[in-house]
């Protein structure tokens, strides 16, 4: 038996826009109603079953308050896809994703991402046009999510795995 790649991923986006609660809701199957603001970074991992096999997602969630961003750049190193994720309900986190795009390029020039509009609980039926066009635009896939009621977040992540996947060398012919 082979060991299980670990494939490193991002969660990045402004503060409040549920990165923390997509990512517990995926590895814990939780969501909690009132949450700290995450302090610089947190990881947590989780087993995903692949058609190619199966990996192991390393999902680092990133601070979203300016102030940290100094440290992030370092955070970023050796991801191979992130998530930029902004909420439905609020304009402005949308318009923020092209400054985190550039933010996490300086560092990732070659890197992939998903866009993702979350908190679809609060918004059932999301103008999303513009979350969509930046997601064509970069060249990324697009996704809504929530957190709160589960929809689209295994998706997510299987989207994330399944991109970090391809950036991997493939295996030498048998």
């Amino acid at each position: 038996m082979g060991s299980v790649p670990i494939l490193k991923v991002v969660i990045a986006g402004d503060p409040n826009v549920g990165k923390t609660s997509l990512v517990r809701a995926y590895c814990e199957g939780k969501f909690e109603t009132s949450r700290v603001l995450t302090i610089g970074v947190d990881f947590q991992t989780k087993l995903v079953n692949l058609p190619a096999g199966t990996v192991k997602l390393s999902i680092w969630d990133m601070a979203g308050q300016d102030r940290f961003e100094v440290v992030r750049a370092g955070f970023y190193r050796g991801s191979l896809t992130s998530a930029l994720v902004y909420n439905l309900e609020e304009p402005e986190t949308l318009k923020s994703l092209v400054r985190w795009y550039h933010e996490v390029r300086r560092t990732l020039p070659q890197q992939k991402f998903i866009v993702v509009g979350n908190k679809l609980d609060l918004v059932p039926n999301p103008n999303d046009r513009v979350g969509r066009e930046l997601a064509r635009i970069i060249h990324a896939p697009y996704l809504n999510t929530s957190a709160r009621t589960g929809e689209g977040v295994a998706a997510l992540f299987e989207t994330l795995a399944m991109s970090a996947q391809s950036c991997l060398p493939s295996p030498p012919a048998g």
